[in-house]
């Protein structure tokens, strides 16, 4: 009998599992606990996530049906392969062009095929200082970048070139970075005043006519999710910008065939790594709806093209090579949603100016995903996962829902200038923050599971810990300001790092007892806790006696001593630790025993730390106790 056949006869003997009989199961295995409770996620961005999906729960998602390269373009822009563009940064000033293009060509010999030239905001180059830092750069082999500067010179600059050195004018692939609304959103104004800047849109659109591949403008979602929004925030209010672009353009007399395809999406992605490439491709398929209201010749105008690059939200500055990790992952998701261009985030962006290591690494992880991974060869790779299908359908709902309701308010820019964006972005980075504090969101190595070796010995500028507050002294809305959600644990651990260069490192003393697994448990939970402060930690596998356990405590000077024991053997163990500590050492009980808590506060015992602690706040009252300055 043939392979075929026996496979046929195999597969035939097991019957189809119902939906109804799954959930029968799971039932039984939770034994009367709460479905919903046990097994519904509920995001932060508002819908639930089931705990598993079947074929049945892709029957109503109707771009299904398309394929690669077709509208609504959901399943990717392109027919076939998946490839984008590995892009990095090189800063230039005009004192350094020769540097700046030394840098450029040594990179594009190491992997990168696009080229992000970031210039200072004061720095307007002249076309001999563009000619010069594009020096032996062949402009149809590499897409060039410019961020900052005059868009509409710089474009006029590039098309000169391109005609002296007789280059394809199709061929040249690139973007200015230019986005009146964006400026708006980080500085309070519009740069050159509303009417004028959308007027300077037009025009650098209409400088663009005969480099069809040259984008003119950038909607920049990712200051909105490094505010700290949720994904669909970025999603919603990010199309919401680009929408406005092409009302007000094409309101003032352009095409929408002329503006759509000169606009350019950059996201920052951020560690929800299905969620992320979900993202990607809801934002796809809405653009490519949003475009197609405007009547465009035909459906190839509605593609979205997208940059993205790592969010700096989710970064740390303590334990800094987990940032390797964490832009890794996000690089997966983006690539896997299918984007035109990346750029890695060098791991110490966030703390120092870049190496020429952490650029190495930062190219690098991009070689790797596509040259090894070979993330680049498989049109729209998430394709047919019950899971990654429902979550672009639920986050194109969600994204849709915001953008909808700013439209209601009369486009993003009157719903910035009358708060509304900024009231939602500041209430979700309120959320978040808190989840950071109470540890129901993981930044490891900073509030969760730190480097207890790991003590910052050099200055720190203070503005690391602060966000990036760029209003103008002028502005005329609130703006939204980038921070990181590690900063205030991070500056806590610094001032212990300061502190203990003069004074000794606070010690806390793990004072084990009774119950071995409930102590090895809460030891290791405290030390955590407490070390996320650069505390020095002293653990112990456990105590004969509390007298014992107190006397070890005091002999090795302890500034807290962490009673970790079971919440049975508290009630007559805590007040008697607390007695022989008293005036000695900050005592606290690891654990939150609600029977006895009332007795022992009348004990005088009353620092508890347990799971539903506020971490942060916490680590700041002990800061205050010990005086150290924060």
């Amino acid at each position: 009998m043939n392979q075929k056949s026996n496979d046929s006869r195999l597969f035939s003997e097991f019957s189809p599992v119902p939906t109804e009989k799954w959930e029968e199961q799971i039932q039984k295995d939770l034994k009367g606990a709460d479905y919903r409770k046990k097994l519904i996620w509920n995001t932060p961005e508002g819908f639930e996530v089931k705990p598993y999906y079947r074929s049945e729960d892709l029957e109503d998602l109707n771009y299904l049906d398309t394929y690669p390269g077709d509208y609504p373009f959901t399943r990717g822009n392109k027919a076939k392969g998946n490839n984008w563009r590995i892009r990095q940064e090189i800063p230039v000033n005009n004192n350094d062009i020769k540097q700046a293009n030394k840098k450029a060509l040594d990179i594009l010999m190491k992997g990168i095929d696009s080229l992000g030239f970031v210039f200072r905001h004061d720095y307007h180059p002249t076309t001999t200082e563009i000619e010069r830092l594009m020096d032996n750069i062949y402009a149809e082999a590499v897409e060039i970048n410019f961020i900052n500067g005059d868009g509409h010179k710089i474009v006029a600059i590039v098309e000169e070139l391109a005609k002296k050195y007789n280059r394809n004018m199709n061929n040249i692939y690139g973007s200015v970075d230019y986005d009146p609304i964006g400026h708006l959103i980080k500085h309070g104004k519009f740069c050159l005043g509303e009417d004028k800047s959308f007027e300077h849109a037009g025009n650098i659109i209409n400088a663009t006519e005969h480099l069809p591949n040259f984008d003119a403008l950038t909607v920049h979602a990712d200051r909105i999710k490094n505010a700290g929004s949720t994904i669909i925030q970025e999603l919603g209010y990010g199309l919401a910008i680009g929408a406005d672009y092409l009302t007000r353009l094409t309101e003032r007399g352009l095409s929408i065939d002329d503006v759509a395809p000169k606009i350019r999406f950059n996201f920052a992605t951020g560690p929800m790594y299905f969620m992320e490439i979900a993202k990607v491709r809801a934002a796809k398929l809405l653009w490519a709806n949003i475009v197609n209201a405007y009547g465009p010749k035909d459906q190839d105008i509605t593609r979205m093209i997208i940059h993205s690059t790592n969010a700096t939200w989710n970064k740390t500055i303590y334990d800094p090579y987990v940032n390797m990790l964490r832009t890794t992952t996000e690089a997966m998701s983006s690539t896997l949603g299918g984007i035109n261009s990346f750029s890695v985030l060098p791991f110490n962006e966030v703390y120092e100016d870049r190496t020429e290591f952490s650029e190495r690494i930062a190219r690098n992880q991009q070689l790797l995903i596509k040259e090894e991974a070979y993330m680049d060869k498989v049109a729209d790779p998430a394709a047919g996962s019950y899971y990654i299908e429902n979550l672009t359908d639920s986050i194109a709902k969600h994204a849709w829902d915001i953008f909808l309701q700013v439209m209601d308010e009369g486009g993003f820019v009157e719903a910035f200038r009358n708060g509304a964006v900024q009231q939602n972005v500041n209430e979700a980075a309120r959320k978040r923050d808190m989840n950071i504090a109470t540890r129901r969101e993981t930044l490891l190595g900073t509030n969760q599971y730190p480097n207890f070796s790991e003590y910052c010995e050099k200055e720190l500028d203070p503005e690391i810990f602060e966000g990036e507050d760029e209003t103008l002294d002028d502005a005329e809305v609130e703006t939204l300001k980038s921070y990181r959600g590690a900063q205030e644990f991070e500056r806590l651990r610094y001032h212990t790092d300061q502190h203990a260069r003069d004074n000794h490192r606070p010690r806390v003393f793990m004072l084990t007892y009774g119950n071995l697994a409930m102590r090895r448990a809460r030891s290791q939970f405290s030390s955590n806790f407490f070390a996320c402060a650069g505390y020095e930690i002293i653990d112990n596998n456990g105590f004969d006696s509390i007298e014992e356990g107190a006397e070890a405590a005091i002999k090795a000077n302890s500034d807290i001593v962490v009673l970790c024991s079971s919440d049975e053997e508290y009630a007559d163990i805590a007040p008697k630790a607390h007695e022989l500590l008293k005036n000695k050492a900050i005592m606290v009980v690891a654990g939150y025993p609600k029977d006895a808590v009332e007795d022992l506060q009348k004990e005088g015992v009353k620092n508890f730390i347990h799971l539903k602690t506020n971490v942060l706040e916490t680590l700041k009252g002990y800061q205050r106790e010990l005086g150290i300055e924060s």
